[in-house]
């Protein structure tokens, strides 16, 4: 299986994260206080690529950051 597009949109969130000034464990507190259940290792692979988002996690991650979809894909 090809990760390179997985690769690519988790670092577009990470350059996201990085604008809001959050740390991993930060944005991680954020998706779970709205109901989104990623931990900080969580965050940590899909910004390197190494696990798959679900369509709500991405859309949990576009209100977390506060950014558009556009933002966080390619």
């Amino acid at each position: 299986m090809d990760y390179s597009y997985d690769f690519v949109v988790g670092q577009q969130i990470r350059a996201a994260r990085e604008a809001c000034g959050l740390t991993q464990e930060e944005l991680a507190a954020r998706l779970q206080t709205s109901g989104c259940d990623l931990t900080r290792s969580a965050v940590a692979k899909i910004e390197v690529g190494q696990r798959h988002i679900y369509v709500h996690e991405l859309r949990a991650l576009r209100d977390a950051l506060n950014v558009p979809f556009d933002q966080l894909l390619p």
